[in-house]
């Protein structure tokens, strides 16, 4: 006995003569009975089958007990539990057990050696087992005239048995060699009969066959019909294949059951359909769409109905119809407008950005005053890192929103954004309203991440101008999709862009966007966010939750940033803190850290290694010439110095060195000029310009600079390396002159403010208008410097200079001639 698959097969070794008795035996009269639910003995085989049923088990148990026969007749219908006699096939076995076992479900595994026929006369329930009166059903054997035949038939039957086993896989090698081994005889028909794969009605058939001629006969004809029919089948199957081409796989079993069923002559697939329709039919009932919309909905529904489900037609129109239906219909989720809710949330998550909350706690106050859905159209953009796309997702949980990104750098197709239309194979909708089917709200909070990314214009379209429609509230309240070919109103959602330079966004584009700019963080903002976020964070982030006394110092923050990092945003802040925290997981582990504790700055060195960058400091004033000025970077504030020197030449040549872009250079030149011609009141010999030769350098020279802040600081470099008068101690300077010696204000003031106060900094002179922007600052970080607004080069020379000389002054000397 073994098994394959599902079924188990049994079998015996013939004996000559041995089999003949069994099927030709003579039980009857009264015995128990089994039934059967989905098996068929024929006389002369051994099969296993499970018994469940009490009744059924108690039958069994006696049997075990008696070693007597039992009857096996098989149900009609296999869910009857408690069949009655017109339950049953009245023709059966004769059975005698040979083996039991039971299983851990409490049923039996019996093996049973089946004897003659029988037919069942009458049935009862005798102490909660079944009994029965059976009689002999003789099976008459072939006449002398007949046996020719007889013989010649159990070869072809053994000959198709084992070509079907062939050709079938549910067989097993050693049952197709069983099979071929017998000899051809009653035992080996009844044991075909019991494998051929037939319908329980079918084997019946076979089992009540008056002779055993017959019964030849029939499964004769029942093994080549299946033959036939596998026949066919990989006739269909091998056409199939021929007809498809690499793009048509995808559907390879469709297209087999179709020809299955054009051969078949079955094309009844409504039900398929009618599923289809009715499943689109309860969605779209609860939409609340326009009319214009519901008409083109049930004029689509009409043309699925009428296509055949087997046309790949029939899945690009389901699919546009499930898209339409997905998609959420003016059905908004409420907004939250509990402005103080809104603003511990956005600070809970987001240090400083104080003109974005200022501007989302502005759009809640106006939905709460007007119920007014219409949502802003806002651009944020400034450096990398600085938190412009988690931003997003915090306004979203602040107002109560679903939160959609879509990034779309590099997206260089116009069909990205709105969609390709249904006569293209593979045609899908675009971005933005697969962004609204995800969301499943008409209001979400919708992120354009990296829109500077663009691709502008290509063969495939702009998708920039594509963008035009999405973003203006004139327009998106029926924006055009070329997918779903339907007005989709987006004027509910809030469109949020994020970008690095909107120097790379087109105007037009720009022009429909509300401008806020997300400055980089200054050093004392990136401590607090390490302290409040990143820190927490990257300590549970390397296993060391639980060690809540494992801190970084303030003093080791800053160091971390100012000597380890150079950027405006935390991305390299996070990467620094991560690794200080693996190092120190890594010690614990080998047992040489005990004990939580902050970390110091010089631990931080320790475990980072040797800092990567150093910031410049003041260096004094000994020097004619040499001046501080303040500088504004991507990564924050800068000081940086202006040297100016003179070298005995021909005069009226200025040189400039230190990669400076022509701005600075303009400057420069500027100050010069300034100076030269009011040389008389600044106490400058005008003979010095026509001997001596300048040269302003700016240090860093790997570094472009550029800019018009620096000229303030270049023309008290000149005048200081003309006079030779020391420059003011601990002064810094940023402002931008004109040739008639005016100083107009610069940008980046707090940046600058910042650096020059850790660089020890303590007088900062700048223009009169930037005082605007001082106030603007918190306190905090303007204790400790003195501020010094001026509005010409005059004021700015009078306190810059001191009438003291510097050090070893250089003493000019004229020529002859220039003396004359």
């Amino acid at each position: 006995m073994f098994e394959n698959n599902k079924k188990t097969y049994s079998f015996v070794a013939e004996v000559s003569g041995e089999t003949d008795k069994l099927i030709h035996a003579n039980y009857g009269g009264e015995m128990p009975v089994i039934t059967l639910r989905d098996n068929i003995f024929f006389p002369g085989t051994v099969s296993p089958i499970t018994v469940g049923r009490k009744y059924s088990i108690k039958t069994l148990r006696k049997l075990e007990r008696t070693d007597g026969m039992v009857a096996l007749l098989t149900q009609k219908t296999p869910e009857v539990d408690m069949p009655q006699t017109e339950d049953l096939y009245p023709i059966g076995v004769a059975a005698k057990l040979v083996h039991s076992l039971q299983m851990p479900d409490g049923s039996y595994n019996a093996l049973f050696q089946a004897f003659n026929r029988i037919q069942i006369q009458e049935l009862r329930q005798v102490g909660g087992s079944y009994e029965g009166i059976v009689t002999t059903m003789t099976d008459l054997m072939p006449g002398r005239l007949e046996q020719t035949e007889y013989k010649a038939m159990l070869a072809m039957l053994k000959e198709r048995t084992s070509r079907l086993m062939n050709i079938l896989d549910d067989y097993p090698e050693e049952l197709t060699q069983y099979v071929n081994n017998m000899e051809p005889s009653t035992f080996m028909l009844n044991t075909i009969c019991s494998y051929l794969p037939l319908t329980i009605e079918q084997k019946y058939e076979l089992l009540s066959s008056p002779t055993e001629l017959q019964r030849l006969q029939q499964a004769i004809q029942f093994a080549n019909n299946i033959i036939e029919l596998m026949q066919l089948k990989r006739k269909i199957e091998n056409k199939t294949r021929s007809d498809l081409d690499q793009q048509q796989r995808e559907y390879f079993l469709r297209q087999q059951v179709q020809n299955i069923q054009s051969e078949l002559g079955d094309k009844d697939e409504s039900s398929v359909r009618q599923e289809d329709v009715n499943n689109l039919k309860s969605k779209a009932a609860k939409k609340h769409w326009s009319k214009q919309t519901a008409e083109v909905f049930d004029k689509e529904l009409g043309k699925l109905s009428r296509i055949n489900v087997q046309s790949p037609d029939y899945n690009v129109q389901l699919q546009f119809l499930q898209t339409v239906v997905e998609l959420p219909w003016d059905e908004c989720t409420k907004d939250n407008t509990d402005i103080a809710r809104a603003e511990r949330k956005l600070n809970r998550n987001h240090y400083g950005m104080e003109k974005v909350k200022e501007r989302i706690l502005e759009h809640l106050a106006v939905l709460k005053m007007r119920k007014d859905r219409q949502s802003p159209i806002i651009c944020l953009y400034g450096p990398p890192g600085v938190g412009k796309t988690s931003l997003g997702k915090s306004i979203a949980e602040a107002l109560g929103r679903k939160y959609v990104r879509v990034s779309l750098g590099g997206v260089h197709d116009e069909s990205e954004i709105r969609g390709h239309r249904r006569t293209y194979i593979g045609a899908m909708p675009g971005r933005i309203i697969q962004g609204m089917q995800k969301a499943g709200s008409s209001n979400p909070v919708f992120i354009l991440d990296e829109i500077d990314k663009l691709s502008l214009g290509s063969v495939h379209g702009d998708p920039s101008s594509a963008l035009l429609e999405v973003l203006d509230p004139e327009q998106n309240v029926a924006f055009h999709d070329n997918y779903v070919d339907l007005d989709y109103d987006l004027s509910k959602v809030m469109f949020i862009a994020t970008a690095n330079d909107t120097g790379s966004i087109p105007r037009p584009l720009l022009d429909r966007m509300e401008l806020i700019e997300v400055d980089g963080y200054i050093t004392e903002e990136k401590i607090e966010i390490a302290k409040r976020h990143l820190v927490p964070k990257n300590r549970e982030k390397n296993g060391l939750k639980e060690h809540t006394a494992l801190r970084v110092a303030k003093p080791a923050l800053e160091f971390i940033i100012e000597r380890y990092t150079r950027e405006s945003g935390v991305r390299g802040l996070e990467k620094q803190i991560d690794k200080l925290f693996r190092r120190v997981a890594l010690r614990m582990a080998k047992g040489e850290l005990e004990h939580d504790h902050s970390i110091s700055a010089e631990e931080a060195e320790e475990l980072l290694g040797k800092p990567i960058y150093s910031r410049d400091s003041y260096q004094g004033n000994d020097y004619a010439g040499v001046v501080t000025g303040l500088a504004w970077t991507s990564v924050g504030g800068e000081i940086l110095f202006i040297e100016t020197s003179l070298s005995k030449g021909k005069g009226s040549k200025l040189t400039l060195t230190g990669n400076l872009g022509d701005i600075m250079k303009e400057s420069a030149q500027l100050a010069l000029e300034y100076i030269r011609a009011h040389a008389d009141r600044l106490g400058i010999d005008s003979r010095i310009f026509e001997n001596y030769n300048l040269h302003v350098h700016v240090p860093e020279g790997a570094v472009p600079k550029d800019g018009p802040s620096a000229g303030i600081a270049m023309a008290t470099s000149i005048a200081s390396a003309l006079t030779q008068r020391k420059v003011r101690s601990g002064l810094a300077m940023t402002g931008e002159i004109t040739l008639r010696g005016k100083v107009l204000p610069v940008g980046g003031i707090r940046e600058k403010i910042l650096a020059a106060k850790r660089a020890g900094i303590k007088d900062i002179m700048l223009c009169r208008e930037n005082k605007k922007d001082i106030d603007e600052i918190p306190e905090q970080y303007l204790r400790g410097l003195t501020f010094h607004y001026v509005a010409d080069i005059h004021e700015v020379l009078g306190f810059a200079l001191l009438d003291e000389k510097v050090k070893n002054p250089i003493v000019f000397t004229f020529d002859a001639t220039t003396a004359a």
